[in-house]
């Protein structure tokens, strides 16, 4: 099991409040999408949840114990974290950066063990990249090197995976490709957690929603439940319908 728990988070940045009092749970073997406007605070949530942020009041559980209380190494061994617009500054080969998602699992020194490597091919050949393996990692496109990152933050089968718009300049292909590796990642027992704005993707996968709006969680839920017309006009102050049929589920704004 691996649940996450958020309780009475705070966050100020320059005097404003960014979080206010928020409460989130993120249960293992779910895939929970954290739907919010600009500025609501989801990314400040998740950077929050997956330890990077200390907030200025509450807590974050995992598995019953604050996460405060586990070293970088404990932590990085069992959380994967991707951030919105990731960015790679070394000519590193492809295949290299997808390596560095097994860094916590690694010896201090000497090369990559071989038991290794079977997880790297998997994770290249699962997002499309057998072909840029060898590729200096700065001369991808936006959209290519989002499928790196996301197969780097997946390698290491981590417990939980806390990832911010992960289908961002992805083109239509991709997009559903990643969205089906999350969903498989949920369904094989990992706690998922993604901020996203894409609501019909997050409609096809998500099994949980955490609804933020200025500062605050305003609702969270099945996702049965929370993908409602009055809930998500209320959010984004746009009128929303929420289509269902036999085919499935699509959302609507005029």
């Amino acid at each position: 099991m691996s649940d996450l728990a958020l309780k009475d988070i705070t966050v100020k940045r320059g005097g404003r409040i960014v979080l206010d009092d928020v409460d989130a749970g993120f249960a293992s073997g779910r895939l929970t999408v954290v739907i919010g406007p600009n500025g609501a605070g989801k990314s400040t949530l998740l950077e929050v949840a997956a330890g990077l942020l200390v907030p200025d009041t509450g807590s974050v559980i995992f598995d019953g114990v604050p996460l405060s209380t586990l070293s970088r190494k404990a932590l990085a061994a069992r959380r994967a974290y991707l951030p919105q617009n990731p960015r790679i500054d070394w000519a590193i080969s492809v295949e290299r950066v997808v390596a560095l998602g097994l860094t916590a699992h690694l010896p201090a020194f000497g090369q990559l063990p071989p038991c290794w490597r079977p997880l790297i091919e998997t994770a290249l050949e699962r997002h499309d990249l057998l072909a840029l393996r060898d590729r200096p990692a700065t001369q991808l496109s936006g959209g290519e090197l989002g499928r790196v990152m996301l197969a780097r933050a997946t390698v290491g089968t981590p417990q939980i995976l806390i990832v911010d718009e992960p289908t961002a300049g992805l083109d239509p292909r991709h997009a559903l490709a990643a969205g089906r590796q999350l969903r498989a990642l949920a369904d094989s027992g990992c706690t998922v957690v993604v901020a996203s704005h894409d609501l019909d993707l997050a409609l096809r996968l998500a099994d949980d929603v955490v609804a933020v709006k200025t500062a605050r969680v305003v609702g969270q839920g099945a996702a049965g439940i929370m993908f409602t017309d009055a809930l998500l006009s209320e959010i984004y102050e746009v009128e929303t319908r929420v289509l269902r049929d036999d085919k499935g589920a699509t959302i609507r704004f005029r």
